[in-house]
């Protein structure tokens, strides 16, 4: 093979390879707007509840001339702003977020920042969280691309339990392996041995449209696990038929920058 072969067949390799890229960031983007459009409806219901909060004590702010009751309103009005604010900042950033870039991230703070998003859609369909950490690991991560990967596991595990339940989120640090662990483990139908294999698999779904029509793609557990992998990370999932599903995803772990030390051994 001559030279101007080779050069020509490594360049058709590196346009077939930024093609790749292109078309991976195109399925996270479809992705994140699945997403978003599974959780606005709770969200626009969500907005609705602050603004009759904001209109009601505005009314009340008017009526009563007194210092105490104006007082009582103005915190009530600013509480609510404040809330709203939080939810659409974490909404525009998680939309927004297309950088490749990685920065070191506590993941506790991660996790509470999409837990706002999805706070409403869970108390919605019955689904109660609940946050367990062990100390605040550090990792090196694309914060809108976790979140994204995040986003999906608890929408997944929501819709795995129509009739509501606990819905255990987890975070803790395990020195030993050099690793952050952020678990999502539901109380759903579990998924069978022959599917539990296949689940990674581009296009394969497990799901159904529902009565809102939001069904599965086959896309969301592909993509976050190419996500964990270009982390240098791990995507873990274990399932019990009738007890439930639990996913880890396993990030490595980082030095906190607000410490420049080691982090110190959690438990």
């Amino acid at each position: 093979m001559d030279a101007i072969t080779r050069d020509g067949q490594t360049a058709r390799i590196t346009q077939l390879e930024a093609q790749v890229t292109a078309l991976q960031q195109q399925l996270l983007q479809a992705q994140k707007m699945s997403t978003i459009g599974a959780l606005a409806s709770s969200i626009t219901h969500e907005f609705n509840n602050i603004l009759t909060t904001v209109i009601n004590y505005a009314k009340m702010g008017v009526r009563n001339q007194d210092a105490p009751t104006r007082d009582k309103a103005f915190e009530k009005i600013l509480a609510a702003g404040q809330r709203a604010s939080k939810i659409t900042t974490g909404m525009l950033s998680y939309a927004r977020q297309q950088s490749d870039r990685r920065e070191p991230m506590d993941l506790v703070t991660l996790v509470e920042d999409v837990l706002v998003l999805v706070e409403k859609d869970l108390q919605r369909y019955r689904v109660r969280p609940d946050l367990r950490l062990e100390g605040r690991p550090w990792a090196a991560v694309n914060s809108g691309q976790v979140q994204q990967v995040l986003l999906n596991l608890i929408v997944n595990a929501r819709q795995a339990m129509p009739n509501g339940g606990a819905l255990i989120i987890s975070v803790r640090a395990d020195q030993a392996s050099g690793f952050a662990e952020l678990a999502v483990k539901d109380a759903g139908c579990g998924i069978p041995a022959e599917k539990l294999r296949k689940i990674f698999e581009p296009f394969f779904t497990t799901k159904v449209a529902d009565t809102q029509g939001q069904g599965g793609t086959g896309l969301g557990l592909s993509l976050a696990k190419d996500v964990m992998e270009s982390h240098g990370g791990r995507l873990r999932v274990e399932s019990t038929v009738g007890t439930g599903t639990t996913f880890t995803l396993k990030f490595p772990l980082v030095v906190s920058p607000r410490t420049a030390t080691p982090l110190q051994k959690v438990g």
